[in-house]
């Protein structure tokens, strides 16, 4: 295959931003979050593990979807699925046994599931959870660790002075448009450190709702971390919820729970669990459930039997396959070769953290290099047709000649870099501008 350029995808890009605020939908896909100008900015279609975008280029989607594809782009079974139960009609006036059967697999699914509530994605899912839980409690503040969406519960951590979704989300985001009453009403939490939390606990005593986090991202927490985490809410009578948005079924057919050890009094999910049809859920115990009921919570769309029927397919279907194991595979081998071929071509870099999401780490402390060469490894793994950021999302349908595709043109890259660096002409190797930080968490 060969790289050609990206000057459709550039030029539609411009049409969008006269078109549409931000240019994207999502932040993720801004042309900025990859190599502006090099990497694909517009898809025409994908099947599998790759994509091909409208200038003709083909790609190993190292992304898979922002996270959303588990078992490969138009997987078969979840496909043939939904296109019979488009026939049979997507919407109705009254309700459809999906939302029964859907949620009987979650709660045999998920280790803290009682009942069910359904959502369209993530953010939304993390909303209704937190209304949730404040209604149940009688209560206003929430606790979070992580990244929980664009809602303005979340958002108002950025309206006190010390901007404090810097650490969770990325820097500058601009609270415009959230109610400034909602100041103090959202606080967030250090990852890692039980005395900070349950500090914060003490400060706010019979005022705290929920404490919300990511479990994890892309390393397991901290020895007894999260078990000390559940100790200290129920010491408060506090509810603990997980967002498993991100982790979804990557870690386990049942998510992040099994593996922690740890069972939370809510949960959310969304992404994979219906592989790239909007769905989301939010699962919990009963009692804490129960109290949605006698609370205003309420879409036309939230029980659409597409994202029902996708959701309920894909969960099977990760199942069956048993895709944890093939993504741990895949993500084992990432790791040695990647990091083999560091070593190898004298690159000082690894690639690490858990297998189902690595990550490649540059052993650098000069912020500017490490930035120069985290833009020049997106701009050259494009060139060689590998889309992607310095991380790894994973999927069912990647294969071993993508994983060797990809060896290859990290050598290559590798090599470039090693040289620009060893020269001083890393800026001058960039075709485009350094890459804009992406999400930056405390959660690892």
């Amino acid at each position: 295959m060969r790289y050609r350029n990206v000057d459709k995808s550039m030029k539609l890009f411009e049409r969008a931003c006269e078109l549409i605020p931000g240019g994207t939908q999502l932040i993720s896909r801004r042309p900025t979050r990859f190599a502006c100008g090099v990497s694909p900015v517009y898809a025409e279609r994908a099947t599998g593990s790759r994509f091909w975008d409208i200038d003709g280029n083909e790609f190993i989607d190292w992304v898979s979807g922002i996270g959303a594809i588990i078992l490969g782009y138009c997987d078969g079974v979840v496909d043939r699925a939904v296109c019979e139960q488009i026939s049979k009609g997507t919407m109705y006036s009254i309700n459809h046994e999906l939302e029964v059967e859907l949620a009987e697999e979650l709660v045999k699914t998920i280790p803290c599931a009682e009942m069910v509530r359904y959502a369209k994605g993530g953010g939304e899912a993390c909303a209704i959870a937190v209304r949730i839980a404040r209604g149940a409690t009688g209560r206003d503040k929430i606790l979070f660790c992580g990244y929980h969406g664009w809602h303005d519960w979340y958002l108002a951590a950025n309206l006190r002075a010390d901007a404090s979704l810097d650490a969770h989300l990325f820097p500058g985001i601009d609270p415009t448009g959230v109610p400034k009453c909602l100041a103090g009403t959202a606080i967030p939490f250090p990852y890692g450190d039980l005395d900070a939390l349950g500090n914060s606990l003490d400060d706010h005593r019979g005022e705290v709702a929920a404490v919300i986090m990511e479990p994890f991202r892309t390393e397991l927490p901290p020895d007894g971390y999260l078990a000390g985490v559940a100790k200290l809410a129920r010491e408060h009578d506090v509810i603990l919820i997980f967002d498993e948005v991100s982790t979804g079924f990557r870690p386990t057919a049942s998510g992040a729970q099994p593996l922690v050890g740890v069972t939370p009094d809510m949960a959310v999910f969304a992404k994979s669990i219906s592989n790239g049809y909007p769905m989301g859920a939010v699962v919990g115990r009963r009692d804490v459930m129960e109290a949605a009921g006698q609370m205003f919570i309420s879409s036309t769309y939230w029980s659409d039997t597409i994202g029902l029927r996708a959701a309920l397919t894909t969960l099977r279907e990760v199942r069956r396959r048993d895709v944890p194991k093939i993504v741990r595979h895949i993500g084992t081998t990432l790791q040695a070769e990647i990091t083999a071929v560091a070593r190898e071509t004298g690159l000082p870099a690894r690639c690490e953290g858990l297998a189902f999401h690595p990550h490649l780490t540059f052993e650098t402390t000069d912020l500017q290099q490490h930035s120069q060469l985290s833009t020049l490894f997106i701009q050259e793994m494009a060139k060689r047709g590998c889309h992607g950021y310095t991380s790894f999302y994973l999927n069912a349908a990647q294969t071993g000649a993508d994983i060797e595709q990809t060896i290859t043109a990290a050598r290559e890259a590798f090599q470039i870099m090693v040289r620009g660096r060893d020269q001083g002409r890393l800026d001058e190797l960039l075709e485009c501008q350094q890459q804009v930080e992406s999400f930056r968490r405390l959660v690892r």
